[in-house]
């Protein structure tokens, strides 16, 4: 049986609900405070996602669709790739830092997936390519490289200052 469309909407509004309150409270948040914030039951969040883990990975997907997605998929599509692959990388660490609780719960629920990364990063990868091709990235770079360094920059208290330096690292030397 198909589901109804007041069903997907709960869900949708539940899932955006669960990304703000991770966001503002934390990966500890509680369900009834997402219930609440998606102005439905507790009886409803868990009809609809069954447990924590589930909800937490609905609202990581609906993130990333939504956010860090449409980033990548912009680095392709670049007149620039350097250029394109630059933005995309400092506009996905600077809102995955301001939704690190949401990473973290999406982490512990195991909601980060092969599958996500691809999405992410076959884009980046024909960006990658192309910039390297312009000369404009080194040779040696691998799409998992951009990966990392989403990761090394987020792993710092400043990635603002960090994120540059990664950057330049990868540019190659003339």
């Amino acid at each position: 049986m198909p589901t109804r469309s007041d069903a997907l909407r709960n869900s949708g509004r539940i899932a955006r609900a669960a990304i703000e309150a991770l966001r503002e409270q934390g990966p500890e948040v509680s369900l009834e405070e997402v219930a609440r914030r998606a102005g439905v039951g507790i009886a409803t969040v868990y009809r609809r996602f069954g447990d924590r883990d589930t909800l937490v990975g609905a609202a990581f997907e609906a993130y990333f669709a939504e956010e860090i997605e449409p980033l990548a998929q912009a680095a392709r599509q670049a007149a620039d790739p350097w250029e394109g692959l630059c933005a995309a990388l400092t506009a996905t660490v600077a809102t995955l830092a301001t939704h690190r609780s949401l990473l973290a719960a999406a982490r512990e629920s195991h909601a980060l997936s092969i599958d996500i990364a691809l999405r992410f990063l076959a884009p980046l990868g024909e960006a990658l390519t192309a910039a390297q091709r312009l000369g404009r990235a080194r040779a040696d770079l691998e799409p998992r490289d951009l990966a990392a360094i989403v990761i090394m920059a987020l792993a710092t208290d400043d990635h603002t200052r960090y994120l540059p330096l990664l950057l330049d690292a990868i540019r190659p030397r003339s």
